[in-house]
């Protein structure tokens, strides 16, 4: 039986099976771009960890988060509490977002700004560089080896950073396989929707040490950066609580705790 993700996942297949641009043509468009803000290097700064803060309209699961989100005040919330990158969703059929929201918060702030969205083609990668986007995200669940290999190659190539997501020790291996720099582990089951709190805390070891460590999903406050923080992660990547929060900068500050000894001292 076809899961949820699946749907999702063949959707973005059947738009870039219909996509008649060249790739070289985009490609040769990312040229005159100027550098992007350094999403990677920005999660690697201070000896606290760095909270990548998401715009986030709409959970599959829960549907609509915020009925009128104001996406430039959110983003100036998120940076005045010390964000050190945001993340938007531009999945309108699923999630409700948009190419306009992702530029309407990189406008608002001076912070480097991941794409959340369905990679699934070559052409994908340059989108989100042609858009302003300063990282892409690459999901190793719904990729073979080769595409994402090439797809890093590509981000390479063009100056944009790219953030695979796994969820087990086999997509480790697979990312770093690839070379991959920059590797988050999403506690939410892409099936099933359900999160596993310890997910994360579980996996941080198994990540290299050269690599940035991202936490992704569920997670809901101090103690759970606390705990992430001391299995070694670097960053957290974090939507529904921010973006649900009565108070954004008191939501996002608590979860801005001290790195873990080991990786504070290792960059």
């Amino acid at each position: 039986m076809a899961t949820y993700l699946d749907s999702i996942v063949a959707w973005h297949k059947h738009r870039a099976s219909i996509d008649g641009r060249p790739l070289s043509r985009l490609v040769s468009a990312t040229d005159r771009l100027v550098p992007t803000r350094g999403f990677s290097s920005r999660l690697r700064k201070g000896n606290s960890v760095a909270v990548i803060a998401e715009v986030k309209r709409r959970s599959p699961s829960k549907g609509a988060l915020v009925p009128s989100l104001d996406v430039a005040g959110l983003a100036r919330r998120y940076e005045s509490a010390g964000a050190s990158c945001m993340s938007v969703l531009t999945d309108s059929e699923h999630f409700g977002g948009s190419i306009n929201d992702l530029q309407t918060a990189r406008a608002a702030t001076n912070l480097p700004v991941l794409r959340k969205d369905f990679t699934v083609d070559l052409r994908d990668v340059c989108d989100a560089r042609l858009m302003g986007a300063d990282c892409v995200l690459l999901i190793a669940a719904v990729l073979s080896q080769v595409e994402l290999r090439d797809m890093l190659s590509l981000a390479r190539d063009i100056g944009i950073d790219a953030l695979v997501e796994v969820h087990d020790e086999r997509e480790v291996a697979r990312a770093v396989e690839c070379e991959a720099v920059l590797i988050g582990v999403n506690q939410r089951d892409l099936v099933t929707f359900d999160v596993d709190h310890e997910r994360a805390v579980r996996m941080g070891s198994v990540i290299p040490e050269a690599c940035v460590r991202v936490a992704e999903s569920g997670i809901r406050g101090r103690d759970d950066a606390t705990s992430l923080a001391e299995a070694g992660y670097d960053a957290l990547l974090v939507g529904e609580h921010l973006v649900r929060a009565e108070n954004t900068e008191t939501a996002l500050s608590e979860l801005i705790v001290p790195r873990s000894v080991t990786r504070a001292t290792s960059f």
